[in-house]
């Protein structure tokens, strides 16, 4: 068992900038690869950004690539998230997931059913 918890979320001006946090306890945190989801309301949960064991391996959605950055620091057992250029479309409740699937583990994945382990959720606000 892992459990996260998410923080960093908050209100921001459209072309500003956040950074999330997932502190994780529990399991050794450098077992599992770790990502970051977010659901708007009245919208599906969407894969944002994840992350290997070794920090190899970033796979992105495409609405942020070159906007969100998904870091991970296994010393501290916290994985980030670095939001930058936001938008009022990144709006929504950013969870982090956690994965112990063997191919997430190797190369980081997007599919939400492979993650195992879920944070409660911290909310973004992009407005103006």
């Amino acid at each position: 068992q892992v459990q996260l918890v998410e923080s960093g979320g908050g209100s921001v001006q459209p072309g500003g900038s956040l950074r999330l946090s997932c502190a994780a306890s529990g399991r050794p945190f450098s077992t599992f690869a770790m990502a970051w989801f977010r659901q708007a309301p009245g919208k599906e949960r969407e894969f944002v950004g994840g992350i290997n064991l070794n920090s190899g391996s970033t796979p992105y959605a495409d609405s942020v690539k070159g906007r969100f950055i998904v870091s991970r620091d296994n010393a501290k057992s916290t994985v980030y998230l670095e939001m930058n250029s936001l938008k009022p479309e990144d709006t929504a409740v950013y969870y982090c997931a956690a994965s112990s699937d063997y191919g997430c583990l190797r190369y980081g994945c997007q599919a939400t059913s492979l993650y195992h382990y879920w944070g409660q959720g911290t909310p973004v606000t992009v407005s103006s």
